[in-house]
């Protein structure tokens, strides 16, 4: 067929076009329909000007067309001159240009007026593609047709169709006014809404739907379209995780009082205190009991729900046959989940204080509050009133805490200064901050948490690279101990290691993450790392699942920057980490803190970057330099009651 004038001369659209999909010619139909005037549309390419949604197929239509010279038809979804799209079956198909010869792609919009279903087949498809399912409401019939999708979505509608008064009574009330704004919406594409809805067989069902708007044809009849999506599984799965989220940061707030407090006790006493008012509600037993060693023998003391018979526990000598001395001997703690299980293991051994006054269903765990070839310090025991197997991470929780108990009880009996240490221990573990950095102040801060040793987690460190660029970090590693603080320096020094042969913070958190997880490292670690060249303001940033960054400037603004990253480090062998690059403008700053600076138990994360953000505005606004700026912030943290640590580390264009 030759291309001619004829070809454009239709009431349906219709366009010649280049092999390349430009648009040589088209006619007044086929504008309308790309949303645009014929001028708008001539020498640009069909791809271009429909939605990104069908451009895939716009392209394989016209390229086929060109390389087959065959006719091809698609069914195509066009912008349209009004809110709805016009979906088309459109043929394309090659033709001569009588002028030059030049081969050219004829396509245009075929009648479907006879068989307007077909044109909602690709859309059927991709409803079972994406699990959704597909519906129509007609307002004259007040009904709403099932067109297919998901079967499973299928199957919650027993009938093909159901009338509008059946299903806003399987809509629960409160869900009903929501439904009806969905129905009498007019937009193209309605927001998502979610409505409860009651199923014949397995009852209540949480259905996502929205509204979509469509002309069925060029000239064709709009239609209203539901498209649905079963969140029940979803939700309840979401449910289930808030629960167990919940019940985990519960144990972790009881476990880290229960830590806090041990590290803080000052006296033997203490010590026992926090132990048997602790140790069974954090476990879920019944009672528990503490064991000291005096002069070489036992000395228990207990919480009333546990009965000791004086004589079988107090002066009970270390080498006597018996569960409690043998955990406290060699440091291997017993997990006894019964009396039968007591039995077995210590067939001519004297019974656990208490045990033999008990029935067969009771259990108790016994553990070492020191290590193995350690000096013995004693042993704690919790009882349940049932039997009881404890799982590998109750284990290794019991055996940590107690290791904690014992670490605190070293401490009093040894008279440790706990201050003393501490301060050393940090001093040696914070980095001294690079001088006299030509056009940038830097400047840190650091307080420990007001709980447990006055030593943790949180880092800063700022170096200077061999091309001049300096290198920032903060972050924070799992904890308030000496373990957290001793990963950290490891952190802190691999961290410096790595940048010195790939300075790209992507590589570095990268390549971290792989060293933590290689090492089984029993701390994750939250951080974020900056790259900025001193000379044009250029920063490259990355973060592996911290606090955002704070960019004050001098005109008292700030702004919250989140830069893009991946999770925390230590946890996932293959996590990547990529990075942002910005401009840091001259006489802005940039804040870095852990989140002890932005959280508090009445300061929201959100409400203490915006204050912290604020402080930092306006104090580089007042031409405060980066120490005094660090300052502002600092003292603000600690005036809200901060119970974690905190650590400040800013750098500022001058």
């Amino acid at each position: 067929m030759d291309a001619s004038d004829e070809l454009l001369r239709r009431a349906t659209p219709s366009a010649l076009l280049t092999l390349d999909g430009a648009i040589r010619s088209l006619n007044a139909a086929m504008a309308r329909a790309l949303g645009r005037s014929v001028e708008q549309c001539v020498g640009r390419g069909l791809v271009d000007l429909m939605p990104v949604s069908q451009r895939t197929a716009v392209e394989n239509l016209v390229a086929h067309a060109a390389t087959t010279k065959t006719i091809v038809m698609r069914v195509l979804e066009f912008p349209g001159p009004g809110a709805a799209p016009v979906v088309c079956l459109v043929e394309a198909r090659p033709v001569n240009d009588p002028v030059g010869g030049e081969l050219l792609v004829w396509a245009h919009s075929l009648e479907a007026g006879n068989d307007r279903g077909g044109l909602l087949i690709p859309f059927r498809l991709a409803a079972k593609a994406a699990n959704l399912g597909l519906c129509i409401f007609s307002p004259q019939e007040r009904e709403l047709e099932w067109l297919g999708g998901a079967p499973a979505l299928a199957a919650l509608f027993p009938e093909a169709s159901m009338s509008l008064s059946e299903v806003v009574r399987r809509v629960h009330p409160d869900d009903r006014g929501a439904l009806r704004r969905l129905m009498r919406s007019t937009a193209a594409q309605s927001p998502w809404i979610t409505l409860r809805f009651l199923t014949e067989r397995d009852g209540w069902h949480l259905l996502a739907c929205q509204a979509c708007r469509v002309q069925l044809g060029y000239g064709g009849p709009q239609r209203a379209f539901g498209v649905i999506r079963d969140d029940t599984k979803v939700e309840a799965r979401r449910r289930r995780a808030l629960v167990a989220l919940s019940a985990e940061r519960q144990q972790a707030a009881e476990i880290a009082a229960f830590s806090s407090a041990l590290i803080t006790a000052a006296t033997e006493q203490e010590v026992q205190q926090v132990v048997l008012t602790r140790l069974a509600a954090t476990f879920g037993g019944t009672g528990a009991a503490l064991a000291f060693i005096t002069k070489g023998r036992l000395c228990v003391s207990s919480d009333a729900a546990i009965p000791i018979p004086e004589a079988a526990v107090h002066g009970l000598p270390l080498d006597a046959p018996s569960a409690l001395p043998y955990v406290i001997r060699t440091g291997e703690p017993q997990f006894i989940s019964n009396q039968e299980d007591y039995i077995r293991r210590w067939p001519h051994g004297a019974m656990v204080p208490y045990f033999d006054q008990l029935d067969s269903g009771y259990a108790v765990s016994i553990t070492s509050l020191s290590p193995a070839g350690d000096q013995p310090l004693g042993a704690w025991f919790v009882t349940y009133d049932s039997e009881h197997h404890s799982s590998p991470d109750e284990r290794a929780l019991m055996g940590t805490l107690a290791d904690l108990a014992g670490q605190a009880l070293k401490r009093v009996r040894l008279q440790q200064a706990r201050v003393e240490l501490a301060t050393t221990l940090q001093q040696t573990m914070l980095p001294t901050l690079p001088e006299h950095l030509p056009g940038l102040e830097v400047a840190a801060r650091y307080r420990p948490s007001r709980d447990g040793l006055d030593i943790g987690g949180d880092w800063y460190d700022a170096f200077v690279m061999p091309d001049g660029a300096i290198v920032l970090e903060i972050g924070d590693v799992q904890g308030h101990d000496v373990d957290a603080a001793a990963t950290m320096g490891q952190v802190r020094a691999s961290m410096r290691a790595i940048a010195a042969h790939e300075p790209d913070p992507a590589t570095v958190l990268t390549r971290t993450n792989k060293l933590l997880v290689t090492m089984d490292a029993a701390r994750f670690v939250s951080c974020t790392m900056l790259h900025i060249d001193p000379g044009d303001g250029r920063v490259t940033g990355a973060s592996a699942g911290h606090v955002p960054l704070l960019y004050a400037r001098d005109d008292g603004s700030h702004s919250i920057r989140e830069l893009p990253g991946g999770p925390v480090l230590g946890v996932l062998p293959d996590a990547d980490y990529p990075e942002e690059t910005f401009t840091l403008d001259k006489d802005a700053a940039l804040v870095m803190v852990t989140d002890g600076v932005v959280e508090g138990p009445a300061l929201t994360l959100d409400a203490g970057l915006e204050r912290a953000g604020t402080l930092a505005a306006q104090a580089v606004h007042d031409g405060l330099n980066a120490e005094e700026t660090a300052d502002r912030i600092l003292h603000a943290a600690v005036a809200v009651d901060h119970l974690d640590d905190v650590a400040v580390l800013i750098i500022r264009r001058t």
